[in-house]
């Protein structure tokens, strides 16, 4: 049995955020490791049939009101961007580009995209912002926002959304623990409980 567990989020899912502040908590204190492994969820809603939640009729009301509740209650600043959904590929990329050889350096970019697009309101796709918060974390910006348009990249990115959707993987936040499956930020504490008792 694997001690890691895997985390699998897009960039522009606010739900993704907000676990993304907890699950490294969670896991440590059960001595385990979480592997963050962003994908495209677009391609998901092709064999699901479902759209972006805050665009879907009746539902998308609803949970806009639930997100900043949701992060009420983790005591988490949340303020959406301008425009939004928008496509994560410059995020997802760029962590792929890092991830291999700088695996905490892209666990740190991760955080920072999502903090600036979700903490701060921010366009996280944009390539400045994103060479600028690699920048910030000992990344030379410039060069790393080139690796991202390298085929070997684009095909890393494309490969690992296909390897969450065969594992099952349909939405943001989607967490597997021991071969076992939990979606949504509201699965968390399901997570936590999991991990303590073994399971039921």
């Amino acid at each position: 049995m694997s001690t890691e567990l895997d985390f699998y989020f897009e960039f522009y899912s606010p739900y993704g955020y907000l676990a993304s502040l907890r699950i490294d908590e969670i896991a440590e204190k059960y001595g385990r490791q979480v592997n963050w492994r962003p994908f495209m969820l677009g391609p998901t809603f092709a064999i699901t049939g479902h759209q972006p939640l805050l665009g879907t009729p009746l539902m998308g009301e609803y949970s806009e009101r639930d997100l900043y509740r949701s992060a009420r209650l983790q005591g988490t600043e949340l303020k959406m961007p301008e425009e939004f959904p928008k496509v994560s590929l410059n995020c997802a990329r760029a962590f792929y580009a890092l991830v291999d050889d700088k695996p905490n350096q892209a666990k740190s970019l991760a955080k920072a995209i999502y903090h600036a697009t979700f903490g701060l309101g921010q366009d996280g796709t944009q390539t400045e912002l994103i060479a600028r918060l690699a920048d910030e974390i000992g990344i030379d910006g410039a060069d790393l926002m080139q690796q991202t348009q390298s085929q070997e990249v684009k095909d890393r990115l494309k490969s690992e959304t296909q390897a969450a959707i065969e594992r099952g993987v349909f939405g943001s936040p989607y967490v597997i623990v021991d071969n076992e499956p939990f979606w949504g930020n509201d699965r968390l504490d399901q997570i936590d409980r999991w991990l303590e008792t073994g399971g039921w």
